[in-house]
């Protein structure tokens, strides 16, 4: 396990990483920019380049020679606090601003075919990541939160096998760091949490070529079991503290479909085994603390189309629906999630031998959630409502040798 620091990974590529969520709760969907202008409906089937080591191994087995994708997402999300009776031990004064913020989460995938039927890849991305942040520390919600911060990085070595014109399968192994870090107030100072850990998981996908037409695509991600350790200070007293968390499972099936010559349609079902996240349990040399998450598990639905507007040129647009795992009754504000609408456009640009550039852009609508959230065993409750909204922007580029 590793102590409260950031000797894990260096700090830059820490930061780089760092992320505030854009897909329900904290997971992060933006592996990628190529899939973001159809809101990565068809993930799990479209294996267009070689990110599709992070959305299905086995669709490696659609790239031919050495293929090559890196890219960077910029996701913008933004929480602003309105306040309608909370009650007791309060902050200071004001609804804390944007807690939100842009955040860069780049991505990069290799894969290589080794012989007719076996390919290696590689993949370096951030499943999860969150980032919020109250501009003003004595806001009126300060025993709830203040700054809430998870960052990962997921190292993912894959391998796929072509079993035949039909079936292809792939396989990889997951291993992954996690950087966090939450504080808020209390009337004995400031109370905050920092620590990191590393973990193993897996994952595994199949893909169905049920015509030159039409594909299948199934995939799982593990869930990646954690011990945080590090430091819990509140006010000027600080001891070593150990926290376990279970970041959850995905399950993803996707179909791409060649309509015509112009048009392609693809969409997506997945399920997020959030139920994993129920209470995160601090355990320190005073005590044990713990920060109630009750997550429900979660579904997202997602469709697609692209249009080729000329033959280096293809249009893209798409929506999906994802459903948050929290309720009413259990947001925090920490995560002031909810359910959320993406509206996504995109445009692919194939320049031949130099390689293809994929930018995309998405707009979530999320219904704005409210909140009513008690601290200090009662003594401090946050009532109101948040104005939430993301913006993702992102760029990427692939080449195959």
């Amino acid at each position: 396990m590793n102590k409260m620091t950031l000797r894990t990974l260096p700090a830059l590529i820490l930061i780089a990483f760092s992320g505030a969520a854009s897909a329900a709760a904290f997971q992060l969907w933006e592996q990628n920019a190529s899939g973001l202008g159809t809101a990565y409906a068809g993930s799990a089937a479209v294996a267009d380049n070689a990110s599709t080591v992070f959305f299905n191994p086995a669709g490696m087995t659609q790239l031919t020679g050495f293929q090559l994708s890196a890219g960077v997402n910029g996701i913008g999300p933004r929480f602003e606090f309105n306040n309608e009776g909370s009650s007791g031990l309060l902050g200071g004064s004001g609804n804390g601003g944007n807690a939100g913020g842009w955040a860069a989460v780049p991505n990069a995938y290799f894969s290589w075919q080794l012989s007719p039927n076996w390919y290696l890849g590689f993949g370096v991305s951030a499943p999860f990541g969150l980032s919020t942040e109250y501009n003003n520390s004595n806001w009126i919600g300060k025993n709830q939160s203040i700054k809430s911060e998870i960052k990962t990085v997921n190292y993912n070595p894959s391998v796929a096998y072509k079993v035949n014109d039909k079936v292809s399968l792939g396989f990889g192994v997951n291993y992954q760091t996690i950087n966090a870090e939450m504080t808020n107030a209390t009337p004995l100072g400031l109370y905050a949490l920092k620590g990191d850990d590393s973990a193993w998981g897996w994952n595994a996908g199949a893909l169905f070529t049920l015509s030159p037409a039409m594909r299948v695509g199934i995939s799982y991600r593990s869930a990646v079991s954690y011990t945080l350790e590090g430091t819990r200070s509140l006010g000027a007293t600080s001891s070593a503290a150990k926290a376990d968390i279970k970041l959850p499972d995905t399950f993803i099936l996707s179909v791409w479909q060649q309509v015509s010559d112009r048009w392609e349609a693809m969409g997506d079902l997945s399920y997020t085994n959030w139920s994993t996240l129920d209470k995160l349990k601090i355990n320190h040399s005073t005590g044990t603390d713990v920060e109630a998450f009750n997550y429900k598990d979660s579904w997202r639905f997602a469709w697609g189309a692209a249009y080729r507007a000329t033959e280096s040129t293809k249009l893209k647009f798409g929506i999906a629906y994802d459903k948050t795992p929290t309720t009413n009754n259990d947001r925090s504000a920490r995560v002031p999630d909810n359910d959320r609408v993406w509206f996504s456009l995109g445009g692919q640009w194939n320049t031949g031998k130099t390689g293809t550039f994929d930018l995309g852009y998405s707009y979530l609508y999320l219904k704005d959630p409210t909140i009513n959230q008690s601290k200090l065993n009662g003594a401090s409750t946050l009532r109101g409502r948040y104005d939430d909204s993301a913006h993702v922007v992102g760029l990427q580029y692939s080449v195959g040798f």
